[in-house]
């Protein structure tokens, strides 16, 4: 009986099942941590790579679809002008409406140059300004399309201007239409600009009569003008320069050259 006693107490009180391992032991525990954060760190940066990529493909795309739209819709706006008149005589070629648009515009300008096309020009236009809702929008119309033509008449933008507005430190871009003499007293005048400045894209903004001598006038052309003002200000040059600093740096040279 002793005997049997000293045996049962020698059995081990714990039985692991983990093949003798262990789970205390920090030697010999897996490195799950450690792995688990190298895991996460390699997803983010695959993450921040795929999203920088697929971003840098929307900007390059995104113009070209853009353009590639409204391109499309542009032929098919003016290809939907005479391709009607070649289904009925049983042509059928994409295209042919849109080239043949090109052409009856091109011939309307020969045409409207003549003095015969000329006055049937006027007395359609004499015939429209005569009618209530048209005219206004008629004569908005010319007014944007005279300032894009190469012919500049008197109702066409005269320059690009810079004037302070609305506030001081504050410049706002506008085009001058007229000039105006106002007489202040008998033997002073003064001499204003009517300053168009569009406040919703190109066909809707204010006019102020400023003083010519507070307008400031960029080396802009009025085409550059308007590319500004409907593109928010995207295609500002980085530098504006007025016309009169480059006109007295072009009468610096001279001098510099003979010194």
């Amino acid at each position: 009986m002793p005997e049997e006693a000293e045996e049962s107490t020698s059995v081990p009180l714990s039985h692991p099942d983990n093949g003798g391992d262990d789970p205390e032991d920090p030697a010999k525990s897996p490195p799950s941590s450690s792995n688990s954060s190298t895991r996460e760190a390699c997803c983010y940066v695959l993450q921040s790579w795929v999203s920088k990529k697929f971003m840098t493909g929307c900007v390059v795309l995104f113009p070209i679809a853009v353009t590639f739209f409204i391109t499309w819709w542009l032929v098919q706006f003016v290809d939907g002008f005479f391709s009607p008149i070649y289904e009925r005589l049983g042509i059928d070629v994409f295209g042919l409406g849109f080239v043949t648009s090109l052409v009856f515009v091109f011939f309307v300008g020969v045409f409207v140059s003549s003095w015969i096309g000329s006055t049937v020009f006027w007395l359609g236009e004499w015939f429209i300004k005569r009618m209530p809702f048209v005219r206004h929008l008629y004569s908005a119309s010319k007014q944007i399309s005279a300032a894009i033509s190469p012919d500049q008449n008197t109702t066409a933008f005269k320059e690009v201007a810079i004037i302070r507005h609305p506030r001081v430190g504050e410049y706002a871009f506008g085009f001058i239409t007229s000039t105006v003499i106002l007489q202040v007293r008998d033997n002073e005048d003064e001499e204003l600009c009517s300053v168009f400045v569009p406040t919703n894209h190109l066909y809707i903004g204010d006019i102020f009569l400023v003083n010519s001598k507070d307008i400031i006038r960029p080396n802009l052309s009025i085409r550059e003008g308007i590319e500004i003002i409907v593109s928010g200000g995207m295609t500002m040059p980085q530098m504006i320069m007025p016309l009169e600093r480059i006109a007295r740096q072009s009468e610096r040279i001279p001098l510099n050259r003979i010194v």
